[in-house]
C-alpha cells in the first residue's frame, strides 16, 4: 500500500555540519516548494536530491568537493524566491542552482543567475527556454503532451477537449500549443479556462465541461488544485463519460485524490514509480534502502530533482569548473546515467523517453512509450 508523505519535512543537510570553505564544499541552492499548491512535492524533491548528492559525494563529489544544499522555498512568490537566490549568489554562499518549481519562479530566477551560475531546472515545462546557463531535465509539450493526446485521440476516440489550467505561464503556453495539436489530430477544443493558483472550488468549470459535451479534459493544474478538481470531477460523475489527461499527475497527487476518484485518469512522464526499467527499479531500491518504506512516495517530480543533481555533476565534471562559460562550452557533450536511463543533453534539454500511464486506483499502469518527435522540435 502506498504511504502518505510525512507531515515533517526531511532534514535538509546532506552531510554532517562542519565549517564550510571553498575547498571543502560546493554549495548548491535547492529550490523546491515547501508551501502552497505544490508544497506536497517538497518532501520527495528534497529526498531525491539528497540521494543524488550522497551518491555524487561517495564518488568524489564535484571537483573533489562535497556537495551541500541551501534549501530555498520555491513555493514563495516568484519575486521572493528570485531575491533569495540573488542574495545567496551575491554573498558567495552558492555556486549553482537546481530544483523543482513552477515556470513563474524560473522566469524570475533565471535573470538573477544569468552570467553568474549554472541553473539546472528540473520540472516538465512549456518549452522554449533558451537563456544561456539554464539546463533543463524536464519534459516539454512536443515530447509529452502531443504524443499523449495523439494516443488518446486514436485509441480512445477523444475528439472534443476541454483545457483546465492554473493561470500562469506553463498552463497558458501549453494550452496554446494544444490548440495546434487539436487541429492536426481532427479534434477541437470546446472549452479553455484558467483559474488562480490555490483554487479549490471547480463547480462552474465542471458545469461548463458538461454543457460543452467534452470527452477529454487536458488538466494543467498543479498539486492541491488538481486534487480538488479530481475529487469534484468524480463526485459529479463526469469520470464515467470524460477522460482526464494531465502531464503533471504523479503518485502523491494520486494518493491525495483517492482511489475512487481516479477512473479514466491518464498521465505522461519520463519516470513513474511503477516503470519496469532496470534503471528505475534500481533507483527505487536505492531510495527505499536509504530512506525506508515510510519515506514520501517516489514520483516523477521528486525524481526530477535527482536528475537535476546528477546533470549538474556531469556538467561541472565535464567543464572541470563551475564557471558558467566553461559549463556552457561543454553542455552538448554531456551524458550521464540516471534513474531514467542513459541520458544525453541536446540544446540544453535532456533527450529522454516519455511514457503514458493510466491510473489504477492509487497506482499507475504504464501503457506505452510515447514516440518522440525530431530532437530539433522543442
Amino acid at each position: 500500500m502506498p504511504k502518505s508523505p510525512p507531515n515533517v519535512r526531511p532534514e535538509a543537510p546532506v552531510l554532517p555540519r562542519r565549517r564550510r570553505t571553498a575547498r571543502q564544499t560546493l554549495d548548491v541552492a535547492l529550490v523546491v516548494p515547501l508551501q502552497g499548491p505544490s508544497g506536497l512535492f517538497g518532501p520527495s524533491c528534497e529526498l531525491c536530491a539528497r540521494l543524488a548528492a550522497e551518491e555524487v559525494n561517495a564518488d568524489g563529489g564535484m571537483l573533489g568537493r562535497e556537495v551541500r544544499f541551501v534549501v530555498v522555498d520555491g513555493g514563495q512568490r516568484p519575486a521572493q524566491v528570485a531575491a533569495e537566490v540573488d542574495r545567496l549568489l551575491t554573498d558567495g554562499a552558492i555556486e549553482a542552482v537546481t530544483g523543482w518549481h513552477i515556470s513563474a519562479v524560473r522566469n524570475a530566477v533565471a535573470p538573477r543567475t544569468a552570467g553568474r551560475a549554472p541553473y539546472v531546472y528540473t520540472p516538465l515545462y512549456e518549452g522554449g527556454e533558451r537563456r544561456p546557463g539554464v539546463f533543463l531535465t524536464g519534459e516539454t509539450p512536443d515530447r509529452q503532451v502531443r504524443p499523449a493526446l495523439q494516443w488518446l485521440r486514436s485509441e480512445c476516440g477523444a475528439r472534443r477537449w476541454a483545457v483546465v489550467g492554473d493561470d500562469y505561464v506553463w498552463p497558458r503556453q501549453t494550452a496554446r500549443v494544444a490548440r495546434r495539436y487539436a487541429a492536426t489530430l481532427g479534434a477541437e477544443i470546446a472549452l479553455e479556462t484558467f483559474v488562480p493558483l490555490g483554487t479549490t472550488e471547480f463547480t462552474p468549470t465542471l458545469r461548463a465541461i458538461e454543457a460543452r459535451g467534452c470527452d477529454l479534459v487536458l488538466m494543467l493544474l498543479v498539486g492541491d488544485d488538481a486534487v480538488s478538481f479530481n475529487r469534484q470531477f468524480a463526485a459529479r460523475g463526469l469520470d464515467a463519460e470524460c477522460l482526464r489527461f494531465s502531464p503533471l499527475m504523479e503518485e502523491n497527487m494520486l494518493l491525495a485524490t483517492g482511489a475512487d476518484n481516479t477512473r479514466a485518469l491518464y498521465s505522461a512522464a519520463g519516470f513513474f514509480e511503477a516503470l519496469p526499467s532496470a534503471y528505475g527499479l534500481d533507483f527505487n531500491r536505492r531510495y527505499t534502502n536509504r530512506f525506508g518504506s515510510e519515506a514520501p512516495m517516489l514520483n516523477s517530480l521528486g525524481e526530477s530533482c535527482y536528475e537535476g543533481v546528477k546533470l549538474l555533476a556531469a556538467l561541472v565534471g565535464a567543464a572541470r569548473s563551475t564557471n558558467l562559460p566553461d559549463v556552457c562550452a561543454v553542455a552538448d557533450t554531456v551524458s550521464y546515467e540516471g534513474a531514467r536511463g542513459l541520458l544525453h543533453l541536446h540544446d540544453h534539454h535532456l533527450a529522454q523517453p516519455v511514457y503514458l500511464s493510466m491510473a489504477n486506483g492509487l497506482e499507475f499502469d504504464v501503457l506505452a512509450q510515447l514516440e518522440p518527435p525530431s530532437l530539433t522540435t522543442r
